[in-house]
């Protein structure tokens, strides 16, 4: 795999799996298939991810591969096939949503971001949220997209999408993102929405350079969703904007 990196807005990962808590389990399995549905914006949409995404993913990350440099993106059919499959693998074990990301105007594939490490609490009997099938907190990353959309609304727009998902659809608690340390704008962007700093986790994931990373690990809680989500929303007008 070459190496990727994340568009201004992205706070993208895609360095394996985050370390989950003792107690967490995976999402229910058919909740996350019920919940594998596209999500529609108005510059972009988010196509529950396929292997007939294959020949537009390989186009989009073969652009301008040395563009990207702080994540893994797949070059060429071979890894771009490996790619979909393990993360359909995922989705199937419930610790995964993916996505095509396509542009709505003329469905072009211009990247891909996923839902993943969904947990589910061990909530117990008697508790108000015994039961639930939804997702309890959830990561986002994963997230590239092709040279030409650098600096456009797709990415800010697919982080309102799935983050409004998942606190107004799902009612998560928390979502995080992890993005190597050094990768000041992808910081800076996370910071920009209203992520928090968690703080730094040493060599917490391989590298895009095969060595061993330090993610700066930010997330947003449910409380503070109001704020972030009024933040994306001009951000993205000023997407559209040309700002």
């Amino acid at each position: 795999m070459s190496r990727a990196a994340d568009d201004a807005a992205a706070g993208s990962d895609s360095g394996g799996a985050r370390r989950q808590s003792r107690f967490a389990c995976p999402a229910d399995r058919h909740a996350v298939r019920a919940e594998s549905q596209g999500l529609q914006g108005q510059a972009i949409r988010l196509e529950p991810l396929e292997l007939r995404h294959l020949d537009g993913l390989v186009a989009a990350a073969a652009a301008d591969p040395s563009l990207y440099r702080w994540s893994l993106v797949p070059q060429g059919e071979v890894e771009v096939a490996r790619y979909i499959e393990t993360a359909l693998a995922w989705q199937d074990a419930g610790t995964a949503v993916p996505y095509a990301t396509v542009r709505a105007a003329d469905g072009v594939v211009i990247g891909s971001t996923r839902f993943f490490n969904l947990e589910q609490w061990p909530w117990p009997r008697g508790h108000r949220l015994h039961g639930r099938m939804e997702p309890d907190v959830c990561e986002i990353g994963y997230t590239w997209l092709a040279a030409s959309q650098i600096r456009t609304a797709a990415n800010t727009e697919a982080k309102l999408l799935m983050l409004t998902h998942a606190f107004e659809q799902w009612r998560v608690l928390g979502v995080c993102f992890h993005t190597d340390a050094r990768n000041q704008r992808s910081r800076a962007a996370l910071e920009r929405i209203g992520a928090r700093l968690e703080g730094i986790l040493r060599a917490h994931r391989m590298a895009a350079d095969y060595t061993p990373r330090d993610s700066a690990g930010y997330s947003i809680v449910a409380p503070e969703w109001p704020a972030a989500k009024q933040r994306l929303v001009l951000l993205r007008e000023r997407r559209y904007a040309g700002g």
